[in-house]
């Protein structure tokens, strides 16, 4: 039908709203699966991998929601240049608290008091975290060892050696308000950044503990959450056509951007 025409036509990138609770993998699935039942398309099992190619470039974290970039058709080629490009993302940290994962969904680990912290030590610590700096990545994420994501191995409960740190790269990080024990983080950063290890890091630096409780992706390249980032509710064919042509436009554009030595190679755009 018409309808299944025009989906197997698009190609390009666009971008949706990550709501908090999936994975991306689930959020990429469940629009895979609107847009085929849309198009009036019979599948079953993995069969429906292999009749529409969709994938997204880069992974949010479950409890975290924003921008989450999506390549369909040939655009799931193009999804590797948003894994080297910037990004920007809101945090609410909490003092006093660690856990396990790093941020709200995981088991507290350690307690320590923050009274001593004042909004002058937040940003003086901030200073430390901007620019060149090495990061140790959070042992709950999707990074792979023998195959398998770190976090996985984590939920079954085996050993997980945490990764050697990495050089990353933040090119702006601020303090938009500090309502202890809360504090609200703007950060934008390049590649293979984790905002979990740099709030886990801040804490220690103030010589207490602290954990992410909310993070938003606001950015992705030249996708923007407030622009550009498709509401569930718009997950038609027609708003990602209309959406398409107008990425199109934007992605020509955005700037050339030299891969940072900063970057990891070996980190993949995912195609579902």
């Amino acid at each position: 039908g018409r309808a299944a025409d025009k989906l197997f036509s698009l190609s390009g990138l666009f971008a949706v709203r990550k709501p908090k609770g999936p994975t991306s993998a689930a959020v990429l699935n469940l629009l895979k699966e609107r847009l085929l039942a849309e198009a009036g398309v019979q599948t079953n099992g993995n069969k429906r991998n292999r009749i529409l190619k969709i994938g997204h470039g880069g992974t949010l974290d479950s409890a975290a929601t924003g921008v989450l970039v999506v390549g369909i058709g040939k655009g799931t080629k193009m999804l590797g240049t948003m894994l080297a490009g910037s990004k920007k993302y809101t945090a609410i940290g909490m003092l006093g608290k660690a856990t396990d994962t790093l941020d709200a969904t995981g088991k507290v680990t350690e307690e320590k008091p923050y009274d001593q912290v004042t909004k002058g030590d937040l940003e003086n610590v901030l200073q430390k975290f901007t620019g060149d700096i090495m990061q140790v990545p959070p042992l709950y994420s999707a990074l792979k060892k023998d195959g398998e994501r770190l976090s996985t191995l984590m939920k079954r409960g085996e050993a997980v050696e945490a990764k050697p740190a990495r050089p990353v790269r933040v090119y702006s990080l601020s303090l938009q308000q500090f309502q202890p024990p809360l504090f609200t983080l703007d950060v934008e950063c390049g590649g293979g950044f984790y905002v979990r290890s740099l709030v886990n890091d801040i804490g220690k630096e103030l010589s207490t503990c602290a954990t992410v409780q909310e993070l938003t992706r606001t950015k992705q390249g030249p996708f923007t959450l407030e622009e550009h980032a498709l509401q569930e509710d718009k997950w038609t064919i027609d708003e990602i056509a209309q959406s398409l042509e107008h990425c199109t436009a934007l992605l020509l554009g955005e700037p050339a951007r030299k891969k940072l030595k900063t970057e990891h190679p070996g980190e993949t755009a995912v195609i579902c």
